[in-house]
């Protein structure tokens, strides 16, 4: 992105410094993603959509896709890399490889719909990945669950007609990106929630909204959207949460998977963007992923 924009490379690499000074990423199997196949993507994105990001990737400096999401020489090949690690870590529990996978990846993608690029996001690696876990002969039902401050339109879009799958998003109201914050279908579920949110609101209305949700579709693969622009730091939300509450979130959705899903989860990174708040609640995430599974 543009110098200064807070979708930054500082972002990854504060995190997976915070995580290797804590210890965490000697406790973990570490993998590096693979590039998303073009048939992964086809299924979520328009071809042609597809065929106007290869046109205009720059060989050098910046081109604006849309006003606030730039593209470098390398942004499409690292939003193809975010899309694969998704992809990867559904084949690694399908293949019974890991019970639990967190993407740390950027940038985000769950804005991203059928053919437009918005809000830092090209192209919609927590839809891809939900996408190819239904291609497997023994996923029926997969549950997407998003908790990032901003609303995940890309994916309530991509799956508002489609009741495989599950989509539940809380979100700040009104908020970027005004898109699809008010689609009524029987699988998704949508939390708005006012600026000003703090950790006791977030959890009632979570707790409300999707327990019952994903109690009654059990879902046998749970994917997240983790965002944690939620954070009362963060610089671009007006939600006042902490780690403990994102720690709190973590433990609503493994308690979930555990009951529905084999205990089955990948979690992919999407928003953050104060650096110290986002490191802390990454590692607050994966302390509970870990906590309640033999591997993280």
């Amino acid at each position: 992105m543009d110098p200064g924009h807070p979708e930054c490379p500082e972002r990854l690499s504060t995190v997976l410094g915070h995580l290797g000074q804590c210890g965490i990423l000697d406790e973990v199997d570490v993998y590096e993603s693979t590039l998303a196949r073009r048939s992964d993507l086809a299924r979520v994105h328009a071809e042609s959509y597809l065929d106007a990001l290869d046109r205009v990737v720059p060989e050098s400096g910046l081109v604006h896709v849309t006003l606030d999401t730039a593209m470098g020489p390398r942004s499409l090949d690292a939003a193809k890399a975010v899309a694969g690690a998704a992809v990867d870590g559904v084949k690694m529990v399908l293949k019974e490889r890991e019970q639990r996978v967190f993407c740390a990846v950027r940038p985000p993608g769950h804005h991203a719909e059928e053919s437009a690029a918005m809000g830092f996001c090209f192209l919609n690696g927590i839809a891809v990945a939900a996408m190819a876990a239904l291609e497997d002969d023994r996923i029926d039902r997969v549950a997407v669950l998003d908790f990032d401050v901003h609303h995940g339109n890309g994916t309530v879009a991509a799956f508002m007609d489609n009741p495989s799958v599950l989509a539940c998003s809380s979100f700040q109201h009104p908020h970027y990106p005004y898109r699809y914050f008010d689609v009524d279908r029987p699988n998704i579920v949508n939390t708005p929630l006012p600026a000003g949110t703090r950790g006791i609101e977030f959890r009632n209305a979570v707790e409300r909204d999707w327990l019952p949700a994903l109690d009654d579709f059990k879902p046998q693969l749970i994917l997240v959207s983790a965002g944690f622009d939620g954070h009362a730091d963060d610089p671009l939300g007006d939600f006042l949460l902490t780690q403990d509450d994102f720690a709190w979130v973590t433990g609503l959705v493994t308690d979930a998977a555990n009951r529905h899903a084999e205990g089955r989860i990948v979690s992919v990174l999407e928003g953050g963007y104060d650096l110290v708040a986002l490191a802390r609640s990454v590692a607050a995430h994966l302390e509970v992923l870990g906590s309640r599974s033999s591997k993280t």
